[in-house]
């Protein structure tokens, strides 16, 4: 069967290791985000640690999602920031332009075993030359189905964007005004509308360039009357019915809509998946669907990305303990097991053989299916961190709101998107 792709080659052991320590007691803090599932793991990894290397002590700071990366701002501009932080991989571009917004791992190889991983994955967090983090699993978006729901309503998963599209008004004819066949959040229905837009035109959205925009007046307006056509079509909940849920924080998931199979699929990050079906009455329900794809299509445009990473605070005090916790976390079995799946399919060699030993890590998986079924469909577009800044995303979900609630045409909003877009594109790219 068809592996990761950046998971091809297992090793059997860990490089040799052979840092020089104080033997003076160290203390160490880690902060990360995530959910009790993670949280419970991570401090099962971090009690293995201590007890490995009983010199060295480590306080978790750890937290929700929801107010994180303001948090670590602070935290980095007042130079307090934890000696090892869990990132995010569009942050390199607002917090470390230059590259030395984090500690420099290039400098820690003698503790930090970077062979695990391949070139091509420890370029992702490159910055000027600087490794600024470790990437620890790769995220795409994909389709994922109720099939339960889709079943009720008569119909195949869609093959291709006309399937999609048709399935709107059938669902809501079969099965009520409150059915839809999928929905996407925020960003998520900006990269399904990149998507479909990509694989007409293999035109990217931003031009790193010139700092702008790539798409044109034009092209916005087409991308947008997509958007209007999939509403129109009974294919999404519109802004204004989700904000009906009290939905602008929770997750789609924990909504009645979902967890009733009412909204009856999702276009999200494959790493979701077992959040978004462990809410479901029977969580085999959500099945990983075909990618749609137009028949002349070159690409997908399917967005593909560095998911999580680990990063040492430029201020730490200890590098070298900072960077034999990290190892430990992602290249020593002892490290490995506890952690699991938490954080994605690992990018580290030794950990994806470890994982696929002890049988956690299947190919079969929902979460890995996914990504393998980019590795399958053409998809060469290269992602970029700009297109998940949040203030392009807010412009996206205000050009969407707009439109929704009946204040500006597509026309409309799109000049209001591209005047807007082209602004802070400057300004942050600058």
């Amino acid at each position: 069967m068809k592996k990761l792709l950046p998971l091809l080659i297992a090793c059997c052991c860990v490089s040799a290791v052979a840092p020089a320590f104080s033997a003076d007691q160290v203390t160490l803090r880690f902060s990360w985000w995530g959910g009790k599932a993670r949280h419970q793991a991570t401090l099962e990894a971090l009690k293995a640690f201590e007890a490995k290397y009983p010199d060295i002590k480590v306080k978790a700071e750890y937290t929700g999602w929801d107010g994180y990366f303001s948090r670590l701002t602070t935290q980095v501009n007042s130079g307090t920031e934890a000696d090892l932080i869990q990132t995010n991989w569009n942050w390199l571009t607002l917090m470390s332009k230059k590259g030395d917004g984090f500690y420099d791992l290039n400098t820690l190889k003698e503790t930090l075993d970077l062979t695990q991983y391949t070139p091509a994955s420890l370029a992702t967090t490159t910055v000027n030359g600087k490794l600024n983090a470790l990437p620890l699993s790769t995220n795409v978006m994909a389709f994922y189905y109720n099939q339960t729901t889709w079943q009720k309503a008569g119909l195949e998963l869609p093959k291709n964007w006309d399937e999609l599209i048709k399935a709107g008004n059938v669902f809501k004819e079969k099965l009520g005004e409150s059915y839809y066949p999928v929905f996407a959040g925020e960003q998520d229905s900006m990269l399904m509308i990149f998507s479909w837009m990509y694989q007409q035109n293999q035109k990217p959205m931003i031009d790193i360039e010139k700092k702008r925009l790539a798409w044109d007046h034009a092209d916005i307006v087409k991308a947008l009357g997509f958007y209007k056509t999939l509403i129109d079509n009974h294919v999404l909940p519109s802004t204004k019915v989700v904000a009906s849920y009290g939905a602008k924080i929770t997750p789609h998931y924990e909504l009645k809509p979902w967890m009733n199979g009412e909204w009856a699929g999702s276009y999200n990050w494959n790493v979701l998946y077992p959040s978004q079906s462990i809410t479901l009455k029977n969580p085999s329900d959500l099945v990983l669907g075909p990618y749609p794809m137009f028949p002349d299509a070159r690409d997908a445009g399917q967005f593909q990305k560095t998911a999580l990473m680990y990063s040492i605070g430029r201020n730490t005090r200890h590098p070298k303990e900072a960077a034999l916790l990290m190892n430990f976390l992602v290249n020593d079995p002892a490290g490995i097991l506890p952690g699991g799946l938490e954080r994605g399919a690992p990018l580290s060699k030794i950990a994806d053989a470890t994982l696929r030993e002890k049988g956690i890590l299947k190919d079969s998986d929902p979460v890995i299916a996914g990504l393998l079924q980019s590795f399958a469909v053409p998809n060469a577009f290269a992602a970029t961190p700009f297109m998940e800044d949040m203030q392009i995303n807010a412009l996206f979900t205000a050009a969407r709101e707009n439109i929704d609630y009946g204040k500006m045409s597509v026309e409309e909003a799109a000049s209001d998107l591209e005047q807007k877009a082209n602004r802070i594109l400057r300004r942050i790219m600058r």
